[in-house]
């Protein structure tokens, strides 16, 4: 019998707010009040972003003091490259209380040629 176990990135990814990067940005725009997360390195920050994102380096030593100044009553938005980055930051702010959390589904590798 094949057995087929889905990546556990998957499994996380499927109980995550997941937008399109048309949505993602929407929702960035509309809520004047919302946060948007890039949590690339400073180097990719650098080279683009969306306007209004916030790096929060996912690497950086200080990414949990970082996450732990964000206010749970503000809607965030979160992205990365590829969405892998993402999608962990996403889970830790569950885990940390965070109810309004939004992940652009597959980055922004598409939108920002590479």
């Amino acid at each position: 019998m094949d057995h087929c176990e889905i990546p556990r990135w998957q499994m996380i990814k499927s109980t995550l707010n997941n937008l399109s990067f048309d949505d993602f940005v929407k929702g960035c725009q509309s809520d004047s009040e919302s946060v948007c997360l890039d949590v690339r390195t400073k180097e990719e920050y650098d080279g683009w972003h969306l306007p209004s994102a916030i790096n929060l380096n996912y690497l950086s030593n200080t990414l949990a003091d970082d996450l732990e100044k964000l206010s749970k009553n503000k809607t965030h938005y979160v992205y990365c490259r590829t969405s892998r980055r993402s999608l962990r930051i996403c889970q830790l702010l569950k885990n940390m209380g965070f109810k309004k959390v939004f992940h652009l589904e597959d980055g922004v590798k598409d939108h920002i040629g590479g």
